[in-house]
């Protein structure tokens, strides 16, 4: 369930590329400011091409906008340089794909404890493989540790991803297009599993998607459009 605390906060978001060749630069996003509660679910739509995905990548800090704030847990991310971000991302941030990312040669659970061997908190590293195995039984996955991505349908991989997503405990969830290459019965399931851990593990959901279906099963529903993003009115 939300609370009143704001985990993430976006003053004035700017992104702007320079053309070059004396044309006019292109402004991806404008101004964009917002406000998430801790343990929120939020959906951004909006046409292809809006700058969805460029947005989540600042959030997530993959990529820098030109000007604005941002603010992660109380820190200003706009501070920190790339080795103290990476160290943000790995700690506080939690990843999933369209495409699920997994590594061909390793089992379903190796595949999800990659992302602690970069922790610096040995107490989270050493309860990672039990927290891995909870979690996989969780998603369903109990029987599925020793297999390969190969040997697992396209829904088990993006449950994998998810759990590995969640495995370093981060207080920010982000989906890019979760269910793009998912089934109609897939994408149902994996909806409705990223809101049941959003709730079970206290992590707050931002997902980006093209489908309204998954959109409105999130708590709240904001457009990206000309760069500019608003809440979504019927």
């Amino acid at each position: 369930m939300a609370s009143s605390e704001i985990i993430l906060k976006l003053s004035n978001v700017a992104l702007r590329y320079d053309s070059g060749g004396g044309a006019e630069p292109l402004n991806v996003l404008k101004g964009v400011s917002l406000e998430v509660a801790r343990g929120e679910s939020l959906a951004i739509i909006g046409p292809s091409g809006s700058g969805k995905s460029t947005l989540l990548n600042i959030i997530g800090t993959l990529d820098r906008p030109t000007s604005g704030d941002i603010t992660l847990a109380g820190e200003d991310l706009s501070k920190l340089n790339d080795v103290q971000l990476a160290a943000v991302r790995n700690r506080q941030i939690g990843f999933v794909f369209q495409a699920h990312h997994l590594l061909p040669q390793c089992t379903v659970l190796e595949n999800v404890l990659v992302p602690t061997l970069a922790s610096d908190d040995a107490t989270l590293r050493m309860n990672a493989p039990k927290r891995a195995e909870r979690l996989l039984k969780r998603v369903g996955l109990e029987a599925r540790l020793t297999h390969r991505p190969g040997q697992l349908s396209g829904g088990e991989r993006q449950r994998v991803a998810v759990v590995r997503a969640l495995i370093n405990q981060p207080q920010l969830l982000l989906a890019d297009e979760p269910t793009g290459a998912l089934d109609r019965v897939s994408s149902d399931q994996l909806a409705q599993l990223l809101l049941e851990l959003n709730r079970e593990e206290n992590v707050t959901l931002i997902v980006v998607t093209h489908a309204l279906d998954l959109a409105q099963k999130m708590g709240r529903v904001m457009e990206l459009r000309d760069g500019v993003l608003k809440t979504q009115t019927a």
